[in-house]
């Protein structure tokens, strides 16, 4: 007589308890998780993700395998015209006899360190993009403390760049095929969006020019990121740049 269950407990064993504490029966063939947030570095869940290598069997897989960052400019003056007029209370003069003006500066530079997390139509693009891979079978958690990515990018139409816009792919690879989640503008729109980063001031730059920088990642103890921008362009020698805190975004 053969019986079949449906019982899985003989199958299945949870551990629960977090994974820097946890003691596990034996190493394991594959990691499986969903470590991904905002930008994909917010939260900082990928440093846990990358703490659990400790049980993974030597040449045992990982799910995701690894990621790319896409980092290109952009233009998008209403965008900008909105974050800016946000400040606008702050301009009064005479708010119940108060003289809020002051602030104003302030204020502003507070909206503008907001990461927006919408999407857009690939058309504010103003050049190709440069990508940042992070592999988690070859990368350790020291690695997430600071995340640079230096760009140069050649400007492919004449106009204001008015910040930075960032997505992630991430790779599932498997013995025979690899499969690909995409958080890109032009692919179907998940949970994670898109992510804008303004400059304080607009750079103009002209067709065939080239933007260079970089985006320097710091981590925080707030699970999160400060984000430092600085931006050129080559030919003018025109400078801009922004502190960004991801944990702050606005949707």
């Amino acid at each position: 007589l053969l019986v079949r269950s449906n019982n899985l407990s003989e199958k299945i064993t949870v551990i629960s308890g977090k994974i820097e504490e946890v003691a596990m029966p034996e190493c394991v063939d594959v990691l499986i998780s969903e470590p991904m947030g905002y930008m994909l570095l917010n939260e900082r869940m990928l440093e846990k993700y990358l703490h659990s290598k400790k049980w993974l069997k030597p040449y045992g897989m990982m799910f995701p395998t690894y990621s790319d960052i896409h980092v290109a400019p952009f233009s998008d003056e209403q965008l900008y015209m909105e974050q800016l007029s946000r400040a606008s209370f702050w301009c009064q003069e005479w708010f119940y006899g108060v003289n809020l003006s002051s602030l104003r500066t302030i204020a502003v530079e507070e909206y503008f360190r907001q990461p927006i997390v919408d999407t857009f139509d690939v058309k504010i693009l103003m050049a190709h993009t440069v990508k940042y891979t992070i592999n988690f079978l070859e990368a350790v958690e020291e690695d997430l403390q600071r995340v640079e990515i230096p760009f140069v990018f050649r400007v492919a139409q004449t106009g204001l760049i008015h910040g930075l816009v960032f997505w992630f792919d991430v790779a599932f690879v498997g013995s025979l095929v690899t499969v690909w989640l995409s958080t890109a503008p032009t692919q179907p729109l998940t949970r994670w969006y898109q992510v804008r980063c303004l400059l304080q001031i607009p750079l103009f730059a002209k067709e065939g020019e080239t933007l260079s920088g970089r985006v320097l990642f710091l981590a925080n103890n707030r699970h999160s990121y400060d984000i430092q921008i600085v931006a050129m362009v080559d030919q003018t020698g025109f400078r801009s740049g922004n502190i960004i805190d991801l944990k702050n975004p606005i949707f």
